[in-house]
């Protein structure tokens, strides 16, 4: 898109269907600024701040996760697009939580013990917050005591373990057994991820889940924690 064009759209001219269609192209160009400008017109309108992230943002974001999970896109680009997310979102949080309105769902997030990486898990939660989860994220280097401690506190549908090392994979059993040791396993969806996993080892180890990417783990995340709801 050249700066030409870019001059000639004036977010607010748009009507609402095609100031949506117009958010999309922003949020794949990763122009944080349109977008936050968008989501300012958008509740100037009227528009319930629920619909703005559902319609506009998730509507938005679905569309880099797909082309994300089909090679069309990188991980550049949809960090890129994260962040313009984030922009609006930065304007919506306050107005959601005001309204009481629920996310989609809580996941709790972090990189294991050992292991310093952190792009991978990065991108799952930006992915996440995309489709509509709130994502508490404990970092990187995380331990069994850590994650535990979260799980207390935060009460969340998913626990998300991430790693890039083959040395620091079997950490994640290490988090499961002692969620198993104090009852608390199957209070929670347990995700893992990183490059040197693959579906074996999560069910070797007792996951509910192996996502091969942020794509993928956002599609799991969504059809567990209905499945989860409905029972």
């Amino acid at each position: 898109m050249s700066d030409e064009n870019e001059d000639d759209i004036v977010l607010s001219d748009l009507a609402d269907d095609d100031l949506v269609e117009q958010m999309f192209d922003d949020l794949y160009d990763g122009l944080a600024d349109e977008i936050r400008e968008g989501t300012e017109i958008l509740l100037g309108r009227g528009w319930d701040p629920k619909r703005v992230l559902d319609d506009a943002l998730v509507g938005g974001m679905n569309i880099v996760g797909k082309d994300f999970r089909d090679g069309i896109l990188f991980v550049p680009e949809v960090l890129l697009a994260a962040n313009s997310m984030k922009s609006g979102m930065a304007i919506l949080r306050p107005l959601l939580a005001a309204t009481g309105a629920e996310p989609v769902g809580k996941m709790v997030i972090g990189t294991v013990k050992g292991d310093i990486h952190d792009i991978g898990k990065n991108l799952v939660g930006m992915m996440m917050e995309g489709a509509g989860f709130e994502v508490i994220d404990l970092g990187i280097n995380t331990d069994a005591e850590t994650y535990i401690a979260a799980l207390h506190k935060e009460r969340p549908d998913i626990l998300g373990m991430s790693a890039l090392l083959t040395t620091t994979m079997p950490y994640m059993k290490v988090v499961i057994d002692a969620m198993t040791e104090q009852g608390i396993r199957d209070d929670f969806i347990v995700m893992v991820g990183g490059a040197p996993l693959n579906e074996e080892f999560g069910n070797v180890i007792g996951a509910d889940a192996y996502c091969r990417d942020a794509a993928t783990a956002v599609e799991v995340a969504k059809s567990l924690v209905s499945l989860r709801r409905a029972s």
